[in-house]
């Protein structure tokens, strides 16, 4: 099984949005394990992250886009394809705009700079996504099927003639790899028909595209630049479904058929292989209620972990928390706009942490105490009806007292994190 990786040193790139024609400043950071690709606004009060997960997606024309609430990043597509065909699994992005820059309208940029900054395999197990059963997506004249393929990622790709604009339908299959991304896709740039700019410059769109980092085609000839392939505009379809097949999190084995497929149907596809595999993987019941009982001195109300679905004695535990309407804190706390407070998540992250440390034989029976938390930092609000998932991986322990990481999610997003130190003593 491959190794995880991150980048080796913090890189910086700069460049107009292909759509939105703003300066956006991007710095590439390494990122330890499990992190994943995280987007940074900087330019936002309170740096708000956003992990590229399929949650996150929402719809925006020409383009993939992640949004939480009123934070938005655009037009990850061309990164994400880079960060793929480079096989980075962990990455820190921060930029300064709403939208990651379009530099030559492809992803070579992108993938020049991360190599710059060099890449470093991690000290875990890469995560893999195998296709087992077929998952199809059928929209009009767009379709997209990904099949079992154990060894990697295969695409078939094929594009029509756009009504003649190509000399004839575009067709490409390839195994990708690194060396096939970056030879054969990664240069291939963004392209529309120019009776297409001026309704697209109406939508607000496409106000930094030009003719270098754009094929425009006028009939079958690009206006002022040429061709880096002769099928330029299916390798940048297969170089857009990489990038989206990206936002998985994992790496894809499969062989990925699609025809005239664009983001809407790629995300799609990314959604529906997701759930098809959350299906397969929903978590076992470890520890339930009354095995917590059994180790937690806690008592409703303020026992805050419902069940453990995943642990590794003195590595890693995983605990959900149904929040539910009915829980005593929301009646006083914004009790018309209820949310859960902070420190009870942090709390939350405390028990099941001590879960895991109170598992141990030797500690049976002993009462955990806070002292001290480090890195605390809230995300996301908890609210009635989310289902908590809370992970939490021990950093050092002791015969007495522990040190541990914990991050609590809903729907795939971080809601809150934290360092956590505890003493466990024995019971007067």
């Amino acid at each position: 099984m491959s190794a995880q990786r991150s980048i080796g040193k913090e890189v910086s790139v700069s460049g107009i949005g292909l759509h939105s024609g703003e300066t956006c400043n991007v710095t590439f950071k390494p990122a330890p394990v499990n992190t994943g690709v995280v987007f940074v606004r900087t330019d936002l009060p309170g740096s708000p992250q956003i992990a590229a997960r399929p949650e996150v997606l929402c719809q925006r024309m020409r383009r993939t886009a992640l949004a939480i609430d009123e934070i938005e990043v655009h037009t990850t597509e061309h990164f994400l394809a880079a960060a793929s065909g480079l096989g980075i699994d962990n990455i820190i992005v921060e930029i300064d705009a709403v939208e990651l820059p379009g530099l030559d309208g492809s992803a070579a940029d992108f993938g020049n700079c991360l190599r710059e900054a060099g890449i470093v395999e991690q000290d875990a197990a890469r995560r893999t996504l195998d296709v087992q059963e077929p998952v199809s997506i059928t929209n009009g004249k767009a379709s997209i099927v990904a099949l079992p393929y154990k060894n990697g990622l295969k695409i078939t790709y094929t594009l029509d003639d756009h009504g003649g604009v190509f000399k004839g339908a575009q067709m490409l299959e390839l195994d990708i790899n690194e060396d096939s991304f970056f030879n054969e896709i990664a240069p291939a740039r963004t392209f529309c028909l120019a009776q297409e700019v001026d309704q697209l410059r109406s939508l607000g769109l496409g106000q930094g595209a030009n003719y270098q980092n754009t094929c425009v085609f006028d009939g079958e000839k690009l206006i002022d630049n040429e061709f880096r392939f002769p099928d330029e505009p299916a390798r940048h379809k297969v170089l857009d479904l990489i990038g989206d097949l990206a936002l998985s999190q994992r790496r894809i084995n499969a062989h990925i058929i699609a025809v005239r497929s664009g983001h809407t149907e790629n995300t799609a596809l990314v959604k529906a292989i997701q759930k098809q595999v959350e299906e397969k993987e929903k978590p076992n019941l470890v520890l339930n209620i009354k095995e917590i009982l059994e180790r937690l001195p806690h008592r409703y109300p303020m026992l805050l972990v419902d069940r453990i679905t995943e642990f590794e004695a003195n590595k890693f535990i995983v605990g959900i928390k149904n929040v539910t309407i009915n829980e005593p804190f929301f009646s006083g706390h914004f009790p018309e706009n209820p949310v859960m407070p902070g420190v009870l998540q942090i709390e939350a992250i405390a028990q099941t942490g001590a879960v895991m440390l109170l598992s141990s034989p030797s500690n049976r029976g002993k009462i955990p105490f806070f002292m001290s938390m480090d890195k605390v930092k809230f995300r996301r609000p908890v609210y009635p009806g989310d289902q908590m998932r809370i992970e939490v991986e021990a950093i050092r322990i002791r015969s007495r007292m522990a040190a541990c990481r914990g991050r609590i999610f809903v729907d795939g997003q971080i809601c809150s994190e934290a360092e956590i130190r505890s003493v466990y003593t024995d019971p007067n």
